[in-house]
């Protein structure tokens, strides 16, 4: 017969104090010391630019004062920004091209990433995304400059070859009905490269064997696209989707204020330029601060309603 082992009896694993823990974090920073140096300088970024002006967004309820001490003024600013005849019109122009650039715009980047997989030539694919890639590594001066040049209306590229086909040249910059169509092409032609590769690289983690088990099935490109590649897309697109909407009112500072002009500037002023009017050249810091704190609380509004709505739709979201 065999003889049955006795179970070591379950010993009680003390929990361990707030000391023991501290000594234990202390050990393993000295041990991975140099990985912490390495993003040290991002976290003092994080910290700087990102953590300390959240205490300065009390400015918002305060009136300031470079010398005397700040008097706290509750919600007057707010009550000021609604108040604002061209408040209404700025915040328009702001939701119009967000949209634009950010649900328009949205399925070209889906887009572009399954075009490149469907290229067959390694070579030429990666000739295409180099070429895509590039424009995102510009700033937009040296893209305002390119774009205006090009849409110049007796020697830009784009007039010429209208007149070759006998169309009347245009002044796309100073054209208030098209302005905002420039603004959101040249905004495509800055990011579909760059913010494809989230897309292109969730295809290419696709099994191979779903590819042939649709091939087997007798699905065409079309059918593999639809079945097989468009579903696994999903998650991705609701996660930009979402984390995309809480910069919704960010409609692109560097951009408008760089293709902006006094005769098209009702049509692309937007709450980034108005702070940086009212902030910076006015010295109106608490109106500028209110503003911000708006978009803030807007943005984290937007991103908490769509994730719900995702979850309760796809049954997936952000958390």
């Amino acid at each position: 017969m065999q003889k049955r082992h006795k179970k070591a009896p379950v010993r009680y694993k003390k929990p361990m104090t707030w000391q023991e823990k501290i000594k234990r974090t202390m050990k393993q920073l000295k041990s991975e010391s140099v990985l912490y140096l390495m993003l040290l300088p991002t976290l003092i970024f994080f910290v700087v630019f990102r953590l300390w002006p959240i205490i300065g967004m009390r400015l918002a309820f305060y009136k300031y004062s470079a010398r005397k001490e700040w008097v706290f003024v509750g919600l007057e600013y707010f009550e000021m920004i609604f108040k604002t005849s061209a408040f209404t019109d700025i915040l328009k122009n702001t939701l119009i091209i967000s949209f634009m650039k950010f649900v328009m715009l949205f399925p070209f980047f889906v887009l572009f990433a399954i075009l490149l997989n469907e290229l067959k030539s390694n070579g030429f694919r990666k000739y295409v995304q180099m070429v895509s890639y590039l424009p995102h590594f510009l700033s937009w001066v040296v893209i305002a400059g390119i774009w205006i040049a090009a849409l110049n209306p007796s020697t830009g590229a784009v007039n010429q070859i209208m007149n070759f086909f006998n169309l009347p040249s245009v002044d796309f910059m100073t054209d208030k009905t098209k302005i905002r169509w420039v603004l959101m092409i040249s905004e495509a032609w800055r990011s579909i490269g760059w913010d494809s590769i989230f897309y292109f690289t969730a295809i290419l983690n696709i099994p191979k064997s779903l590819y042939e088990a649709a091939e087997i099935d007798g699905a065409g490109r079309l059918g593999t696209i639809r079945y097989i590649i468009l579903p696994a897309l999903v998650t991705p697109m609701v996660t930009m989707f979402i984390l995309n909407l809480g910069f919704f009112l960010n409609a692109g500072f560097d951009q408008v204020f760089n293709f902006s002009n006094n005769a098209v500037l009702s049509s692309v002023d937007i709450l980034d330029t108005y702070i940086y009017r009212v902030g910076i050249q006015s010295a109106q810091y608490s109106l500028s601060t209110a503003v911000s704190l708006l978009k803030g609380v807007v943005g984290i509004f937007l991103v908490f309603i769509t994730h719900l709505v995702s979850k309760k739709i796809t049954g997936k979201g952000v958390w």
